[in-house]
């Protein structure tokens, strides 16, 4: 039998196999036990009745061929047959086992009936001895009366009964045979599953339906692997970028400290310290303008890393626009001081998103475009729909990007011409918060530049439900 599992306890496949095999055995042992009882029961009764019929015709002839019925009914042997006489009318004339008086009325016995209209009749009953089951034969004589036979057979219950004993054996033995067969079953067929290696990336299932789970196991070695490479590979990012930052930050420091420290120790001359101090401004700003941009990539990443838009608030309508109209009169008076015309040009296109972070990716874009420009350029911020995807483009006639550095460009702090980028107060990370600003709003960033020709940088937003947005015309 079955060990019994202690509680909390998980079934094991062997006590689960042996309850499967212990349940179809005896269904099947306890199924073909009464198929064969009633096959049994049928074969015999038939046989019985046909039997039984023989000898009706043979006591039929007999009385047919006697004058007095009654009498020639009472010399014969009948064994464990029982004989009946039937007048027309139903009155019972001779009973071999009861007393006709005692008896009621015959007439409306089914196989009487057939036999008074066809000559001959049959029927079976269930008979009042427990398990049995009475067969009848009856046969029209030459007199007009109805003779008729009866003999018990046990029935399917009895057969049954009969057959309990054999049958409990059967079952103690599938009991057995079942316990030793789940045993030898588990074994075998956990062995190859065990030796299923979890860590190779191809599995060769032992068995077809196990297919499917040796599939789902290498995808997610492969899964693991990947993030394994993920976090090593941000690893190295976060160790390259914590000495870019602690680069970048200590030279405006440095600069900072030289010169106050020159004010301070009295070295500088009257007429110098505007200058100085003019020195100390323009690199405490470009120091909040490093710091400003790193909080906003770490803000990003965050996000990225979470998952999750709710550092950056809620989405909103944003008019690009406008918005880029805002950046332009903000940018105007250093192309002014540069040389560089700044014009906006397109149609008002309406976008769901955080306002802050896209005025962001368009001003750094913008910056890039002025600072690369030569005197005399143009800086253009295009706004537009293409295929139905809100776009908004910066292009410059500035002097370019190699083709072997476009692909670098939006990296932390990559400069294509460090030191003009440095001179002109550049930090190095606006392209690639403009990259991960746009992943943030799900939008693509291309870019196509020729040496000394120009650049263009476009941003191109996911089209947008129209029912979601208020019209352009509302949108500030």
């Amino acid at each position: 039998m079955a060990s019994r599992q202690a509680p909390g306890a998980r079934i094991t496949l062997a006590d689960r196999m042996f309850t499967t095999l212990l349940t179809i055995s005896v269904l099947s042992a306890t199924i073909a036990t009464i198929a064969s009882a009633l096959l049994h029961q049928a074969t015999v009764m038939g046989e019985a009745q046909v039997e039984l019929g023989h000898e009706c015709e043979v006591v039929a002839s007999t009385l047919d061929a006697s004058a007095d019925e009654v009498a020639e009914l009472g010399s014969l042997e009948l064994g464990e047959m029982r004989a009946t006489l039937v007048t027309p009318d139903g009155q019972v004339l001779f009973d071999s086992l009861v007393e006709p008086a005692t008896l009621v009325g015959h007439g409306s016995r089914p196989e009487i009936v057939s036999a008074f209209r066809e000559g001959s009749g049959s029927s079976v009953r269930a008979s009042d001895t427990l398990g049995n089951v009475s067969l009848y034969q009856a046969r029209l004589l030459a007199s007009g009366n109805v003779i008729r036979l009866s003999v018990d057979r046990a029935g399917i219950l009895f057969v049954l009964l009969g057959d309990m004993g054999i049958l409990a054996l059967i079952l103690l033995g599938l009991v057995a045979v079942s316990w030793v067969a789940s045993r030898i079953l588990a074994s075998r067929l956990v062995k190859p599953i065990l030796q299923i290696d979890a860590s190779r990336l191809t599995n060769e299932a032992p068995y077809e339906e196990l297919q499917p789970l040796t599939d789902r196991l290498a995808l997610q070695q492969a899964e693991l692997l990947r993030q394994m490479d993920e976090l090593k590979s941000m690893d190295a990012l976060r160790r390259e970028f914590t000495a870019n930052v602690t680069h970048e930050l200590k030279t405006p420091i440095a600069s900072i400290m030289g010169a106050s420290e020159l004010m301070r120790d009295g070295f500088v001359l009257e007429e110098d310290i505007p200058g100085f101090a003019a020195r100390i401004n323009d690199e405490s700003q470009r120091l909040s303008a490093l710091v400003n941009d790193i909080l906003t990539l770490s803000r990003l990443d965050e996000s990225e890393r979470a998952q999750s838009q709710e550092l950056f608030g809620t989405a909103e309508p944003v008019n690009l626009l406008t918005l880029c109209r805002d950046v332009a009169e903000r940018m105007g008076g250093r192309a002014d001081r540069l040389g560089v015309g700044l014009e906006v040009q397109g149609e008002a296109v309406t976008v769901q998103g955080f306002p802050h972070l896209i005025d962001e990716m368009v001003a750094n874009l913008c910056s890039n475009a002025i600072r690369y420009n030569r005197e005399g350029g143009e800086v253009v911020l295009s706004v537009g729909l293409e295929e139905g995807q809100p776009v908004v483009s910066v292009t410059d006639t500035g002097i370019g990007i190699p083709e072997e550095s476009q692909v670098k460009v939006f990296e932390r702090f990559y400069r294509v011409e460090a030191s003009r980028s440095r001179a002109s107060g550049g930090t190095g990370l606006g392209l690639a918060i403009v990259k991960h600003a746009a992943n943030l709003h799900g939008a693509e960033v291309s870019l196509t530049s020729k040496t000394d020709v120009g650049t263009t940088v476009t941003v191109r937003f996911p089209a947008q439900d129209p029912s979601s947005l208020p019209p352009s015309s509302e949108v500030s």
